[in-house]
């Protein structure tokens, strides 16, 4: 199972808004076919499987990260396959939390006869699709807040310098979340300082959503995120016309959002337009007002905080637009893991429990 977890995980950024998921097929316990869903609309990891299996499959036990499909959308179910194979057993580490599946799939192989076992590395499969699961079972996008900070917890200088907090170890990884995203949202303040390229520039198969939070349609049309492959979302509250037009015709979507009770635009909002699109993660790389409007209505289930060894004095902090906590409601991060990115700490955890 360990090794279909890793075979599924390289479907990161290609799949959605399917699962990454991976199979390995073994045979008087030798690995007999492995495969995994390499983009969306192609074969599926058990289809994958069967495939390098051949004739080896009949008999077979299936290790897969999530159960078999058992309806035919782009390529068939799987389930008949694995059926038309003759696999014997099969072990998925957890059901799939799509209503169109959600069990059927296991259903199926049992009343056709095949031992079918569910919970191996179950968590480790879970996480691996957290923003799949949160999805389904939330109905809501899994909404990542990512930070660079320096040690004492600023964001940017007094007059919005950021450039660069971490080095290039870090700025790799955060290629890499992007590239692992359907979204990555900012807000107008970091398109007008810094007028961000906020596409992937990796192996991902469909442009990045690049969301902007703009209540005043302040944002340029002549602002890099119209030059890049990625389509350009922008939400607001304004309902000017002109510039509305505007922006527009440079490229991007203008759809209006309420304001919630703090003058912002609403976050419950914001995330049912985006599920509404599909859209199931969505990495926020706002400045210090978009993070901490988020984090204080709670749509955040994930941080990832990068800590430069660096001390800046007073500037731009995180928090600073959070209503003071007593010390006994302070946020506090489970499941924290730490990594060392070069010079710098990547402090990763989870501000809700996962789907």
């Amino acid at each position: 199972m360990r090794q279909a977890l890793e075979l599924a995980g390289r479907g990161a950024g290609r799949v959605s808004p399917n699962p990454m998921v991976g199979a390995v097929l073994v045979k008087s316990g030798r690995t007999v076919g492995t495969g995994w869903h390499r983009r969306f609309g192609g074969p599926h990891a058990e289809i994958e499987a069967l495939k390098s299996a051949g004739r080896a499959a009949s008999g077979a036990t299936l290790y897969v990260t999530m159960e078999p499909c058992c309806t035919c959308g782009k390529t068939g179910a799987c389930t008949d396959a694995l059926l038309a194979a003759g696999v014997r057993r099969v072990v998925a580490a957890t059901r799939d939390p799509n209503p169109a599946v959600n069990g059927r799939g296991l259903r199926c192989l049992r009343a056709a006869g095949v031992t079918v076992e569910v919970g191996l590395l179950a968590a480790e499969a879970r996480r691996l699709n957290e923003a799949y699961f949160c999805f389904h079972r939330e109905r809501r996008p899994f909404f990542t807040l990512r930070v660079a900070l320096t040690l004492d917890g600023m964001m940017a200088t007094r007059d919005g310098e950021s450039q660069w907090i971490t080095g290039p170890a870090a700025r790799r990884r955060t290629m890499a979340l992007r590239c692992a995203s359907d979204a990555v949202l900012v807000g107008v303040e970091t398109v007008l300082r810094d007028d961000p390229r906020l596409t992937c520039r990796g192996v991902r198969r469909v442009p990045v959503l690049q969301v902007v939070l703009d209540s005043r349609l302040r944002t340029p049309p002549t602002a890099q995120l119209f030059r890049e492959p990625g389509p350009v979302l922008v939400l607001t509250s304004q309902g000017d016309r002109t510039r509305r037009t505007r922006l527009e015709r440079a490229g991007a979507e203008v759809v209006g959002i309420r304001k919630g009770r703090n003058g912002l635009l609403d976050w419950p909002e914001i995330a049912a337009e985006l599920h509404r699109r599909e859209i199931q993660s969505v990495l926020i790389e706002g400045g210090a007002r978009v993070a901490a409007s988020a984090l204080e209505t709670g749509i955040v289930v994930k941080v990832m905080a990068m800590h430069a060894p660096k001390l800046m004095g007073p500037g731009r902090c995180v928090t600073a637009g959070m209503r003071p906590r007593p010390f006994g409601r302070v946020l506090r991060l489970r499941q924290v893991r730490h990594e060392l990115l070069g010079p710098d700490v990547l402090t990763e955890g989870y501000l809700r429990e996962r789907a």
